[in-house]
């Protein structure tokens, strides 16, 4: 398809759903909108949206071009994460209701103390803008070669315009206006999928049971790994790995807890995360089922690539040497669609996240200023913000190698450690810390686990530290916690008990 018809009809996408959120956003609203959409949004609506916000460009490109290595593992991972679920709805969000928080890091204060407050945040802000980053640069650099290249339109400013869109989609609304469009485009993004399923499917000359036969037939479709405990894929290393990361990558996230504390109430926002970790097993395997056809249809016509990464794309979008279109022009359209759809979902919710945690947890101008105030602050911020992504974007293009799904979770595993291991300490045992120490033991524990990971297999017999890498992080900073702490007082061992009653 012609990258001009592409182009126009990725700016006409945009166009709809950036208008639709300032429809949403058109009456007048105050920071409780923007921050906490005003406690309003429905649970069922929040669910649907979650799914574009944890799916993003990544998922719909890495995960298919992730079977041939991995086979269908990541599905272990998926049963791990609605385990995580369960315990972000029945013990994180009690927590967070019973505080009325706007951003989850204020506990940390009252929990520990300043310094530790800090910690938090600051480790949520590098975590969240390293991993946007990687999410809007994948997204970036398939739109750069498949539209903007053929028009000679430069990188930078592909990445200028991506998030100019950005800033557009939540500026106005906040969560109240990302529940609905994000809603929208988790819709639109599954629906695509399954168009693209049945058109390739359609070129391969298969019915919907010749496709579902082709799968165990494919030699990639095995899911359970329990032979190997060695192996990166080895179960229990996934589950447990998949379970760890969705409590620090959702529960002790700002951007995705943002949307469950829009919920009027506790009951409806647990409801909202059982349902919406119940949908994350289906949603994976339709791109998984994707994965398998695209490899089968590459193999068959003698397609190769550099990258898992470049597979979907290439296959979507790309020709052989006639020249030919490997797929009908429709499926370029969806796979471009399906792009912008998920990456700006994701990309919206986390820019909206760092501009309330920026402005909450390192300004304090929720307590420093008046409405007209943080009003000023907050749209500061938040343009600030999507320049400094606009240029992590930038930063990435000189280093992508390997799938991207990979170094999300690396990422994640590095960062979101030190947060697992505050929030778990703190509400599981009764000891205070040293306050200022919390920021030496949080940087500690990540160089710690770069080293045991780079010697892992030296050291270790041959294991080499796959996904578990978040959980060892943890540990670490929670043992440089308890080494630094201390019994706790009367007082903080009342207050404790009351946050334990509550959450019974």
């Amino acid at each position: 398809m012609s990258p001009v018809v592409l182009l126009l009809a990725v700016a006409l996408y945009l166009a709809a759903v950036i208008g639709v959120g300032w429809r949403i956003a058109r009456q007048p609203q105050g920071s409780a909108d923007f921050f906490r959409g005003g406690r309003k949004s429905p649970w069922w609506a929040v669910a649907v949206a979650m799914v574009s916000t944890s799916i993003s460009g990544i998922t719909f490109v890495s995960v298919p071009g992730m079977v041939e290595a991995s086979q269908w593992s990541y599905l272990q991972m998926a049963v791990g994460f609605v385990a995580g679920y369960a315990v972000i709805a029945y013990v994180l969000l009690p927590l967070y209701y019973r505080l009325n928080l706007s951003s989850l890091y204020t506990w940390l204060e009252e929990r520990f103390g300043a310094w530790s407050h800090r910690a938090g945040a600051a480790f949520f802000l590098l975590s969240k803008v390293l991993i946007c980053g990687v999410r809007m640069y994948l997204t970036a650099i398939v739109l750069q070669l498949v539209v903007f290249d053929p028009l000679g339109i430069p990188f930078a400013v592909n990445v200028a315009a991506t998030m100019l869109c950005v800033w557009l989609y939540t500026f106005r609304g906040g969560v109240r206006s990302l529940v609905w469009t994000d809603m929208i485009q988790t819709l639109a993004l599954i629906t695509v999928v399954v168009l693209c399923l049945v058109q390739i499917g359609r070129v391969m000359g298969m019915d919907f049971g010749a496709m579902c036969g082709s799968i165990p037939d494919s030699g990639m479709s095995r899911i359970w790994f329990f032979d190997d405990w060695r192996d990166k894929r080895f179960f229990w290393k996934q589950f447990f790995a998949g379970m760890f990361t969705t409590i620090a990558m959702t529960g002790l996230d700002q951007d995705m807890m943002q949307k469950n504390l829009s919920c009027r109430t506790l009951r409806e926002s647990q409801r909202n995360m059982m349902s919406y970790g119940a949908a994350f097993i289906p949603v994976n395997l339709l791109f998984l089922a994707l994965g398998v056809l695209l490899y089968r249809f590459a193999a068959s016509s003698g397609l190769s690539v550099a990258q898992p990464d470049d597979l979907f794309p290439a296959i979507a979008c790309g020709r052989d040497a006639a020249g030919q279109a490997w797929m009908p022009p429709v499926v370029s359209l969806l796979f471009v669609l399906g792009l912008t759809a998920s990456a700006f979902s994701s990309s919206g919710s986390a820019l909206n996240a760092l501009t309330t945690t920026f402005t909450l947890d390192f300004l304090h101008a929720d307590k420093r200023q008046d409405e007209a105030g943080l009003l000023r602050t907050r749209r500061r911020v938040h343009a600030a913000t999507a320049v400094v992504l606009g240029l992590v974007i930038l930063g990435f293009g000189a280093i992508r190698d390997g799938s991207v799904i990979n170094a999300i979770y690396t990422v994640a595993g590095y960062t979101y450690g030190p947060l697992l291991g505050l929030f778990f300490f703190g509400i599981l045992t009764r000891r205070r810390v040293r306050d200022r120490w919390v920021p030496v033991i949080c940087l500690l524990s990540p160089v710690l686990c770069y080293i045991l990971s780079a010697h892992s297999a030296e050291w270790l017999g041959g294991y080499r530290i796959g996904f578990e890498l978040l959980l060892i992080n943890a540990g670490l900073t929670w043992l440089g916690l308890w080494l630094s702490g201390t019994g706790l007082g009367k007082m903080e061992s009342a207050m404790i008990r009351s946050g334990s009653s509550a959450r019974r």
